[in-house]
């Protein structure tokens, strides 16, 4: 195991432990939202000078955010009160949030963006016995242009947007589903092309243009391929428990490559105190490599590691945790 140290941090000030719920590269820093609804932008080399700004959300309860453009810095957020914020985080506080979403909708969960067709997709909690995907044309106005309410039965809490074909849309839901759903189809029979019963999904997304990954809440992984048909065999690796075959306590999150044959999958344990990237990748089948992962000694303590994120080009990781801290790890450190 490589290990690296940590060279920089800051933490949330506050009465109350604030935890941070996840952190975004952007052109402009580093992005990350917060348990008290704060939305803050970081210098990623002067993390313990704290945000360079911090923005007030409106969700009531942020659930997530996703980056709409990294290049241009905008930000998208969502949560209880039903509505999508997109912020531009170039600008000054006060002219930050852009465009607001929705709003007639139920607590939304979860988030995916398609700059290249303007399109924002949001997912509902389950609530009067509907959940729903929604897709907005953030051209066109606050209502969505297109409403999924039968392709889940439960929360959905995971979208994400195919790497080639924006118009494929994969949603996953605590109902045990992850369907790719081509959007182009408006009737709900027929707009799930492939779908998967994977377990109650906490996260998934694109591999590549054919396979994805899945992440159940009880940590069960698994890689299926999309191009077989609705008939949704699984791909070259089934590990089951994640926490058994990995030897830790939990996945944090599941990061792939551009080059689509590589992830970085981050697992942490409370106990050790340690956090790990493991390399995932693919050569005839994929596979872990267990002996070349990245280890970040004391992590965040005993608190659970909620995100991490790299600078492209730089040899240094950051992580966001449930002791309200933001931090950077380096060689040497």
């Amino acid at each position: 195991m490589y290990l690296l140290g940590c060279s920089d941090g800051y933490q949330q000030a506050g009465a109350d432990l604030v935890y941070v719920l996840d952190i975004i590269s952007l052109g402009a820093g580093l992005a990350a939202i917060s348990s008290d609804q704060s939305l803050s932008l970081f210098n990623p080399l002067r993390l313990g000078q704290g945000p360079l700004k911090r923005l007030r959300t409106s969700h009531g309860n942020i659930a997530t955010a996703k980056a709409y453009s990294v290049a241009e810095s905008i930000v998208a957020t969502t949560g209880e009160n039903g509505t999508v914020c997109l912020w531009d985080l170039r600008l000054e506080p006060g002219d930050a949030q852009v465009l607001e979403l929705g709003g007639n909708e139920t607590s939304l969960l979860s988030l995916a963006c398609s700059p290249s067709t303007f399109s924002v997709s949001a997912g509902t909690e389950l609530a009067d016995h509907q959940a729903s995907v929604l897709i907005w044309d953030i051209r066109q106005g606050s209502s969505p242009r297109i409403k999924y309410a039968e392709i889940h039965s439960d929360d959905v809490t995971e979208l994400n947007f195919h790497p080639g074909d924006p118009n494929i849309l994969l949603s996953g839901s605590t109902d045990g589903l992850v369907n790719i759903c081509d959007t182009r189809i408006t009737d709900e029979d027929e707009v799930v092309v492939t779908a998967f019963n994977h377990g109650s999904v906490h996260r998934a997304g694109f591999l590549n243009n054919t396979e994805i990954f899945a992440l159940s809440h009880d940590e069960k992984f698994a890689l299926y391929n999309i191009a077989e048909g609705d008939q949704g065999s699984l791909s070259s690796l089934n590990m089951g428990d994640a926490r058994e075959a990995l030897g830790c306590q939990y996945v944090a999150h599941i990061f792939p490559k551009p080059n689509g044959v590589e992830a970085i999958i981050g697992v942490g344990s409370q106990s050790q105190q340690m956090f790990q990237l493991i390399h995932l990748a693919k050569a005839e089948t994929w596979g872990v490599d267990q002996a070349s992962s990245v280890g970040l000694p004391g992590a965040h303590g005993e608190e659970i590691v909620r995100s991490f994120c790299f600078l492209e080009g730089q040899d240094v990781v950051f992580t966001a945790g449930e002791d309200g801290c933001v931090k950077a790890w380096r060689p040497g450190a």
